[in-house]
């Protein structure tokens, strides 16, 4: 029986969607830089607004591109030493935190310059939530996979939840990203946005691209056949885990 082509994607097509996830990124992360460069005016740190210029950017290249490459390096280098992959891994998130820390002074000092509220908009009450979820997944992720003694029970334990809720957080990161987009196009061009002008459609482009960043590197880490592949240790620590959760289940056979 000849199975379909398109029944499932061949490792060697793996590439191919890497450098799209990073065509897209970094895209996105150049858009934000001519938005907020060319048609808001620059970037500067003195209270006024070319400072907020530096937020979008920060949360951009923080909580979108290096959050996005963070997630696909189990995939990049999925054939390397795990414990050099969880560095990698913990140290491109690490980077993104401070760019979203910078990003996030900018903005709260710009709003106290200028003596506007804080946290009023649904964008703000996301993000805040986004990046405080982000700092323990982070904070977590490190004590649980890189510190040592960590008993592999608990490990095997968290790392089903640190599976899902980092990519929840990359995905409540760009529709955060969405929101806020929306809510500088209303802000700054309100009496020209629905007439097509530049930096509208140009911001419009721009989440698009989030978008479709944010679905190719989804679709990467879930595809089964693209996942790391167990090494003999951590097989038999597996085995080994479940052989003892199977031991203490109620259903198991008694008296064994």
């Amino acid at each position: 029986m000849e199975s379909s082509p398109l029944e499932e994607h061949r490792p060697g097509l793996l590439p191919w969607f890497i450098a799209a996830t990073q065509i897209l990124g970094l895209a996105a992360v150049v858009m934000t830089g001519v938005w907020m460069g060319h048609y808001e005016g620059g970037f500067a740190w003195d209270g006024g607004s070319l400072q907020f210029n530096v937020h979008p950017l920060c949360m951009v290249v923080g909580m979108i591109f290096l959050y996005g490459d963070s997630i696909l390096v189990y995939r990049v280098f999925k054939h390397e030493n795990k414990t050099t992959v969880k560095i990698l891994h913990t140290a491109i998130h690490l980077i993104g935190l401070v760019a979203t820390i910078i990003g996030l002074v900018a903005v709260f000092q710009y709003h106290s310059a200028q003596n506007i509220p804080n946290m009023y908009s649904l964008h703000s009450w996301c993000g805040l939530i986004t990046v405080i979820l982000f700092c323990t997944q982070w904070v977590l992720g490190l004590v649980f996979f890189l510190f040592p003694g960590v008993a592999y029970s608990f490990r095997a334990s968290y790392r089903p939840l640190h599976v899902f809720f980092g990519l929840a957080l990359f995905i409540l990161a760009i529709g955060t990203c969405l929101l806020g987009i929306t809510e500088k196009l209303l802000f700054s061009i309100s009496d020209t946005y629905s007439k097509f002008a530049p930096a509208g459609v140009m911001a419009n482009v721009l989440g698009l691209v989030l978008v479709g960043f944010g679905l190719t590197v989804g679709y990467v880490v879930t595809r089964s056949e693209w996942k790391r592949a167990a090494s003999p240790e951590e097989e038999a620590l597996s085995m080994h885990f479940k052989t003892l959760t199977e031991r203490d289940s109620p259903d198991s056979a008694q008296g064994s």
